[in-house]
């Protein structure tokens, strides 16, 4: 089976990452949106988890309130998005195990690199993920 490509945008690509970089002992989290096929926003969400450097869980309040902003600017929810400070950028079982979204991309960020943050990403495909891969745009 081939790989599915995804154009991601630098600019949200360099924010994500960047959330990452400021909260290297917890994993942020967030969604993001598209429009016409596009990607164009990100909407960093905090992380309530009672162990954050392990785990993440998007605050309620805020991912309605995403959400909300994604109806309102006639975006999709193309991806949600964690990041893994200790870990490989690989979901794990409990990231399968929460996956509720399988029309969203779901993005992992690894700070467990050598000087080089790492995203790669992940659709849902009958009870397992697979891996696609992802390719910055310009715009």
């Amino acid at each position: 089976m081939t790989k599915q490509h995804i154009q991601i945008p630098r600019k949200l690509t360099t924010q994500m990452l960047h959330l990452a970089q400021i909260s290297p002992n917890s994993e942020v989290c967030g969604l993001v949106g598209s429009k016409n096929g596009l990607v164009t926003s990100c909407y960093p969400i905090s992380n309530i988890a009672k162990q954050p450097e392990r785990h993440f869980l998007l605050d309620a309040k805020q991912q309605i309130q995403a959400m909300a902003q994604i109806r309102e600017r006639d975006e999709e929810l193309f991806a949600i998005y964690h990041s893994h400070p200790t870990a490989p950028a690989q979901p794990s079982m409990e990231d399968l195990e929460l996956a509720a979204y399988p029309e969203a991309l779901y993005l992992i960020i690894s700070l467990n690199t050598k000087g080089v943050l790492e995203m790669r990403g992940f659709r849902l495909e009958k009870g397992s993920f697979e891996e696609v891969t992802l390719a910055l745009s310009q715009e």
